[in-house]
């Protein structure tokens, strides 16, 4: 009985924490144009969402990029926040070293492309909390593989390595894209998340 007061009392004052988190986010002011011939400015990124677009871009990681969204965050995923001309590289590391934390959306591909590994190598290499998301794959699966465009240096196999053993040996979310429930997944997934802001902003503060 003590232990299922203790555990209400722990889920009263997250959806506490989680309704203020979504409210402030939500509410934040619309960043406008500078001039009437410049682009708008775009809000600082909340999560950096680390996905193998053929695999999760319209799946997984799309719908999780919408649904926080939707909530008024600020996620990063490449095809929503980059435009023709951006510079790969220089986008996506500014907006992993401006994010809170990361989400890496793992998939049966995922290790078949070098900017992943990168991406979740920066995640890691500058201390992100990072939630791993194993989608139709299981941890154990995932290992650096060959690069299609050459081989790796022996510092960039390492490093990719590194960041693939610290994912797998983090604790995360599994799913099942074909049988899977997705509405319960994203809600899992969406509370992670805020879960995790909500602890790295009361870091931030102490």
């Amino acid at each position: 009985m003590q232990r299922a007061v203790h555990a209400l009392a722990r889920n009263s004052t997250f959806v506490a924490n989680r309704n203020k988190l979504i409210s402030r986010s939500s509410s934040s002011p619309v960043m406008v144009p500078r001039s009437s011939s410049s682009p708008p400015l775009q809000p600082p990124c909340d999560i950096f969402i680390n996905h193998r677009g053929i695999d999760t871009k319209k799946t997984a990681a799309g719908l999780l990029h919408y649904h926080l969204s939707g909530l008024g965050f600020s996620p990063f995923l490449d095809s929503k926040n980059m435009k023709p001309g951006d510079s790969l590289y220089d986008k996506i590391n500014a907006g992993i070293r401006s994010c809170k934390i990361g989400v890496a959306v793992f998939s049966p591909r995922y290790c078949d492309s070098p900017f992943c590994l990168h991406e979740l190598s920066l995640l890691m290499e500058t201390k992100k909390r990072v939630i791993p998301v194993f989608c139709d794959v299981k941890p154990s699966e995932l290992r650096v593989s060959k690069n299609p465009n050459g081989n790796y240096s022996k510092s960039e196999l390492e490093r990719y390595e590194k960041a693939l053993e610290e994912a797998k040996f983090t604790v995360g979310l599994t799913f099942d894209t074909i049988n899977g429930d997705w509405s319960e997944f994203l809600q899992t997934a969406t509370d992670a998340v805020i879960e995790n802001l909500i602890e790295v902003e009361g870091d931030e503060i102490y």
